[in-house]
């Protein structure tokens, strides 16, 4: 299960839906407004989800099955999949010793406890932002989504620890990376 699900979410358009429905349950049509996508295309979107086991119906609005996430993401994680290389990159020994203990492949598998070891694992994912870019909320939560389930416990640690900014417009947040090391990050 966890290897499709893995694959359902590599596309951007089921992604933006998961990620849309992380955030509370909503009707197809506020999903197609939320993530700039045709009503068509959402419901072939939550069709996916749905048949995965990921998304449900209930009082006419769909939402994402946290558990069955996470459940995958056990799952894949007692395959014991080393570290991919790309995550080690622009990081100290020290440091990738840390991240090979929280990734199988490109994936976090546990937010560390400790915060000395969570700096470490949010250092590793501010590199995923470009320095100087603005990035609507929704692109954060696409960036992160692929490390992790939870990416809004990402976000939420991002910007409390400094790596990333924020400031409301309109009806949603703007975010830009606003700490870290600067390296260049092959993406």
């Amino acid at each position: 299960m966890a290897t499709t699900i893995a694959a359902l979410l590599l596309d951007h358009d089921r992604l933006a839906v998961a990620g849309a429905l992380a955030a509370r349950p909503m009707t197809t049509e506020e999903l197609s407004e939320v993530t700039g996508r045709p009503t068509r295309q959402v419901l072939v979107c939550v069709g996916d989800l749905r048949n995965a086991g990921l998304v449900g119906h209930l009082d006419g609005r769909y939402e994402l099955d946290l558990d069955a996430l996470r459940e995958a993401a056990q799952q894949q994680a007692e395959v014991e999949v080393p570290m991919d290389p790309a995550i080690g990159f622009g990081m100290t020994d020290d440091e990738r010793v840390v991240l090979e203990r929280f990734f199988s492949g490109r994936t976090l598998v546990e937010f560390p406890s400790q915060r000395a070891k969570q700096l470490v694992v949010l250092q590793r994912l501010a590199l995923e932002f470009d320095l100087g870019r603005r990035y609507t909320e929704l692109e954060v939560n696409e960036i992160l989504f692929p490390f992790f389930a939870d990416w809004s416990t990402l976000r939420r640690h991002l910007v409390d620890e400094g790596f990333l900014d924020r400031e409301p417009i309109g009806g949603g947040n703007q975010y830009w990376r606003s700490g870290g090391r600067v390296t260049d990050l092959p993406h």
